[in-house]
Formats: structure tokens, sequence, C-alpha cells
């Protein structure tokens, strides 16, 4: 944990400035390609000096998106999440170094050209590949990688919005598939470093201050909670959107680099039409937050953005799915926010994006935290909790899989995401192992002892392996039917004894010790049995832990899970 800790230092330092880095680059040339200028300030694109013209810059965009993807590296197509996941579950957490130059790069330009998308997905795959480079220069076990590759993409995402917290628990619910205090530590430390040093280079947060709400009673908590529902059937819809495009494109009988440019130019119609739906849209998430959209431009909002979003997704360019989720979410809740009597338009935009958040991306405590660290609205905390968790109701209802996992089923990579504690590092090998164990003298002649396997004798046939003891009783040692084989195959020596051919080496576990830590052993040393001694004399066999007892426990586990039973009074003698 301590080397992870030391290493965690530089990632979140690196991720800090590749996040400057990105959010420069995307200002500079949004800024040539729209306004004819040069600034690192990023501007609202709904006053363009474009025209028609904006039709071809998304396109364009796309287009050079498709050759860098084509002729560099195919990881950088897409938003940048499922492929973290997928270098963590299936790569060993190891990224190229190329994609960590390639992702911002392309990222930059498909945003910068006026693509619907926001830099948090970019900046999680670039931030994760610099966790993963830096772990490849050290020797580090898989684990250790993905530790660092996850400490970087938390880094990166802190740096970008200001949001220690939601990036480490972005890290928890989406990337680290554990709970380990030698996990979670770094990516801690990465995301603090990371915020830290983002005050210097872009400032301190939040990035979408708004006035406090307050007095959120039993009604506005029900509201929440009805917003969360809507957009959790959104969310639902949302991902359905993408995927058929997704699916749309796959059938297209051109080279899927040609794909994001066909797509760009969707946006860029979309974006002629209204130009709101344009490029990452920081502003529309502030205005949202204050209650300074109203009416059909909030239905608007939600249908343009969400389909040109949409079909850009599904045809494979580059870029993230937080800010456009926020836009969506946020039109959404002020769209239905301001037909309540309770509360504000902007209140409700916020619970609005919590909630799509959490519902599409099925992580309700990452979309709660996320919206409070950008307002600071500290007493809007229990509405974001209710929103947030009615959104993932609905969609863990509606939909097998989240928008980022759907994408990996589709290459047949199924990944479960609930947490939930290992049952063999519950229960003890004392619980599950088989007591009745003989113990058949050592000195015990091989033919005899293969007879009595070939009569079927239970005492040495309901086991692969039989353990050994001397005459005081004492364990000795095991044999196990691949000896005798062996021992046949080699020699016919009728003189031979259980001792000679079995193992006196043994691997031996307690009754009090886990299941997870019997099951290393076994791991360990390549063996599909223990003997079970007591830990005052270890050669006083209490148990035996074989394959079937293993098997046993989770038989335990799945009747827990599965029987449905009485429990009170249920052995009071009652019916």
């Amino acid at each position: 944990m301590l080397l992870l800790v030391t290493l965690a230092l530089p990632v979140g330092i690196i991720s800090a400035l590749v996040a400057k880095a990105l959010l420069w680059l995307i200002a500079e040339i949004t800024n040539v390609v729209f306004f004819q200028r040069f600034s690192p300030e990023l501007p609202s694109l709904q006053h363009h000096h474009l025209g028609a013209w904006v039709v071809l810059a998304p396109a364009i965009g796309a287009l050079l998106v498709g050759v860098i993807a084509r002729f560099g590296s195919e990881k950088i197509r897409g938003h940048g999440i499922p492929e973290a996941l997928e270098a963590i579950l299936l790569g060993g957490s190891l990224i190229q170094p190329k994609v960590a130059v390639l992702k911002p790069i392309s990222s930059a330009i498909s945003i910068g050209t006026g693509g619907p998308f926001g830099a948090e997905g970019p900046i999680i795959m670039t931030g994760g590949a610099v966790g993963s480079l830096l772990a490849q220069l050290v020797h580090l076990t898989a684990a250790e990688r993905k530790t660092l590759l996850v400490a970087g993409a938390a880094g990166g995402m802190s740096a970008v919005f200001a949001s220690p917290i939601a990036a480490t628990l972005l890290a928890v619910e989406l990337l680290l598939f554990e709970w380990r205090p030698r996990s979670f530590i770094p990516v801690v430390v990465a995301s603090v470093v990371a915020y830290l040093l983002r005050i210097p280079l872009l400032g301190a947060g939040p990035i979408f201050p708004v006035a406090p709400h307050s007095g959120l009673g039993v009604w506005p908590m029900l509201a929440a909670c009805g917003i969360g529902i809507v957009a959790g059937f959104g969310s639902a819809l949302l991902t359905a959107i993408v995927y058929f495009f997704e699916d749309a494109f796959q059938k297209l009988p051109i080279h899927w680099m040609w794909w994001p440019a066909i797509g760009g130019i969707f946006v860029g119609f979309g974006g002629w039409i209204d130009p709101r739906v344009l490029g990452v849209g920081y502003e529309l998430i502030h205005s949202l937050l204050n209650g300074q959209i109203l009416g059909a431009a909030l239905l608007g909002l939600v249908v343009g953005k969400a389909l040109v979003w949409a079909i850009a997704l599904g045809s494979g360019t580059s870029g993230g799915v937080l800010a456009p989720l926020l836009i969506l979410g946020g039109a959404l809740g002020a769209f239905i926010g301001q037909w309540l009597p309770v509360g504000n338009v902007g209140l409700w935009a916020m619970i609005g994006m919590a909630a799509m958040m959490a519902g599409t991306m099925r992580s309700p405590l990452t979309g709660m935290f996320f919206l409070l660290e950008l307002t600071h609205d500290l007493n809007a905390l229990p509405a974001l909790l209710c929103g947030s968790v009615a959104a993932l109701a609905v969609t863990v209802l509606a939909l097998k899989r989240s928008i980022l996992t759907e994408k990996l089923a589709r290459r047949g990579q199924h990944i479960a995401r609930e947490y939930s504690v290992d049952l063999f590092e519950l229960m003890r090998v004392g619980d599950v192992m088989d007591t009745d164990v003989p113990l058949i003298p050592a000195k015990t002649p091989l033919p005899r002892f293969s007879a009595r396997i070939a009569s079927g004798d239970p005492l040495v046939c309901t086991r692969q392996g039989t353990l050994l003891g001397d005459e005081n009783g004492d364990l000795v040692g095991i044999v196990t039917r691949g000896d005798v084989v062996r021992c046949f195959e080699r020699s016919r020596d009728e003189t031979l004894t259980v001792g000679e051919i079995g193992s006196r080496n043994l691997v031996i576990a307690y009754p009090d010790e886990t299941l997870h830590d019997a099951i290393a052993k076994m791991i360990t040393h390549d063996v599909g049995r223990l003997p079970v001694v007591s830990r005052a004399n270890e050669r006083k066999v209490v148990g035996y832990l074989g394959r079937s007892s293993l098997v046993s426990a989770r038989q335990r586990y799945h009747r827990e899970e599965g029987v449905r039973a009485r429990g009170f009074g249920a052995n009071d003698g009652a019916p």
C-alpha cells in the first residue's frame, strides 16, 4: 500500500497537468474553428461565426478522429470508461503509450470541432493510461497496475471538475471492482493531489456555483423521487437510442474509419438548427442550474442533444458522457420542475442531472456527490440522494446492463458490478470440513491398499486423498489415488508401503482459518485437499478439506440467497 501511495503522488500530478493541457487544447481548437481566433478560454458556441458552414466542422473533425483511430490506435474510439474497464478486467491494466497521447488529441479535435461530448471520458482514459504506464516502469502485479490506472483516472476527473470525492466514488463504483485499503487509499491520494494542483492551474471549485436551496421537506423529497423515476426511464431510453445507432453504423458497408465523419454530418445539421447541442456545453449546465432556461427550450434541448450525442457516440468517435448526461438530465429535471409547486427550477435541474448520471452509469453515489461538488449546495444532498437512487432502481429493473457495460457485453465480455463480501472470507474451514476422517497406518502394504480401493472400501474410496498415521495415531502423511497409479506405472514392487509412496511434506489447514486462506494454500501448492489439524498439536487430525467441501460452502450460499423460509417462530413448534 505504501508503495502504491508513493507512486500515486506523481500520477495525480501528471493527471492534473494532462487535464490542463486537454482543456487548453479543446479551447484553442474551438476558438480557431468557430471564431477564427486564438484563446485559452472555452467559448459558448451559441453565437459562432460559421453560419451554415457549421455543418462541415463536426464532420471534418470526426474524419480526423477516424483517421487517427485507423492508423494510430483503435483504442481511442468511444467515450473512455468502457475502454478503461476493458483494460482493467481483460488487459492486465496494460495501456499502450500511444493511447495516452492519441486519446486526448483525438478527443480535443472531436470536441473542439463541435462534437457534443465532455472532456471527462477522455481524461479518465488518459489519466488511466498515465497510471498504467508508470506502473509498467516498475515491477508491479496486475492488481497493483489496476490501482494506479484507476488512480490516474480519478486524478484526471478530479482536476477537470474540482471533484475529488466524486472522482474517488467513480473509481469505487465503476473501475476498482473491490474495496480494499491497498487500492482505495492510493486512489484518494491521486485524486486529492490532482485537485490541489488544479487550483493554480485552472482555479478552485465549485465550477457551477449556485445559491443554496433550503427548506427541503417531505414534498420536495417526494418530487425528487419522481424526477429520479422519470430520469431512470430517460436513462433506459437514452441507452437504447445510443446502441440503436451503433447497430445502424455496424450495418454500413464501409470501413469504420468513415463512420465518425457520417455521424459528424448529423451533428453539424443539429448544430445548424440549434447551436446549443454543440460542444461540451458547460455554459448550458450553469444556466440550467440557475433556472435560466425554461419552457419549450428545455424540451428542444433534450431532444436535440440526445439525438446528436447518440448518433455521434454510436459512430465510434472520441468523447465523454458526463457533460451530455448533465445537460440532458438537467433539461429534463427543469422541464418537469417548472410545473411543480415546490422548490425552484434550478433545484430540479440539479436533481435531474444527478439522477440521469446515476441511472445511466449506475453510479448513484458518484451522481449525488458530483453535483454536490459542482455546486457546493450541501442542503440539496438528501434530495440528490432520493433522485439518484430512484433512477438507479428504475434502470436496474429496466435494463440488464448500463450504457458502459453494454458496450463490453456486445464484445462478449460480461461484467458484474455488484459488490459483495466473498463468502470464502466469511466462512471458516471448520464450518465445512469433513470431521469423520479415518487414518490408515503408513506401514500398510501398497497391494493391500490397492485391493481396498478396488473393493470399494468406503474408508479409502470416498476421498481422493487418504490420511496416513503412525502407531500413535498422529498424522504423518497423505496418499492419493494418483500416487498409487504413478507408483504402479514405475514399479511393481509389492514390498512398498503407502507411507513410502505418499507425501510427508504436508500442506495443512486449521479449523479457525478462513476458506479464502485455505484455497490460497491449495492454489499455491497445487493440491486439491488439505488435512485439517489442531493449532495446539499439528499432528492431531480434526478434519479434511477437499474440493467437495468448497462446493458445499457455495451450495450453502445459494440456499441463503434463493430459499425463502419462515424466520420468526420457525423453531417454536408451530406448523
